[in-house]
């Protein structure tokens, strides 16, 4: 801790990333423990994180992330999506078809900002707040993808018909991006994906990835 910093607020951040990283919750013991700070100290950090509804305790006592949490994530959806938007545009202009930001929201992949191109004559519908499951679609498996690569660098995911009868997709996951998984993509009226088309879509992944950080 510096001089410039709080140190009741860093204990409370730190109270929120702890309940975060459990399914099944803290008592005040064990964060007491995993802080080093007396059960006092973590009595009134969880009582001033309840007041804003950002923990919550259970009928045993054990302390979980709360709601309020859940309202703040959806805040940041806005601002990813805002800087996103040149890297997407640029994508569905060049390879002429819709190009799309997709985050994890739970089990789910969800789609929170989509471009479709201006000079095609037809294109996949694919609208911003889309959701599939992560295991369909090459959005989803972009994402998974990053998750089981221990290089950091899954390249990109090809897909067709998984979603949309027709439809082929590509996509490719955003790497280094402390506390957003998502992916960037685009999808397609194709049997399949041109050979060009993943290669840009990792390169649009990266310039997302650079925007966020």
């Amino acid at each position: 801790m510096t001089a410039e910093t709080s140190q009741t607020l860093d204990r409370g951040l730190r109270v929120l990333k702890l309940l975060a990283d459990t399914d099944h919750g803290l008592t005040v013991t064990e964060l007491s423990n995993k802080l080093g700070v007396n059960r006092t100290v973590v009595y009134r950090l969880l009582a001033t994180l309840e007041q804003h509804a950002l923990v919550r305790r259970d009928l045993g006592g054990r302390a979980r992330v709360g709601l309020g949490v859940l309202r703040l994530g959806r805040q940041v959806h806005p601002l990813v999506r805002e800087a996103a938007l040149p890297a997407l545009r640029s994508l569905a202009e060049d390879i002429g078809a819709t190009a799309h930001l997709t985050l994890v929201d739970g089990t789910e992949a969800l789609a929170v900002a989509v471009v479709e191109p201006t000079w095609t004559d037809y294109h996949v519908a694919y609208r911003a707040g889309f959701r599939h499951p992560l295991d369909r679609g090459a959005a989803g498996k972009a994402i998974l993808s990053a998750r089981q690569s221990p290089s950091g660098d899954p390249g990109y995911t090809l897909t067709h018909g998984e979603l949309e009868a027709g439809a082929s997709g590509a996509a490719a996951p955003l790497i280094g991006v402390t506390g957003v998984e998502g992916s960037v993509g685009v999808v397609m009226l194709a049997d399949s994906v041109p050979e060009r088309v993943g290669p840009r879509v990792v390169d649009a992944a990266r310039e997302v990835a650079e925007a966020l950080r």
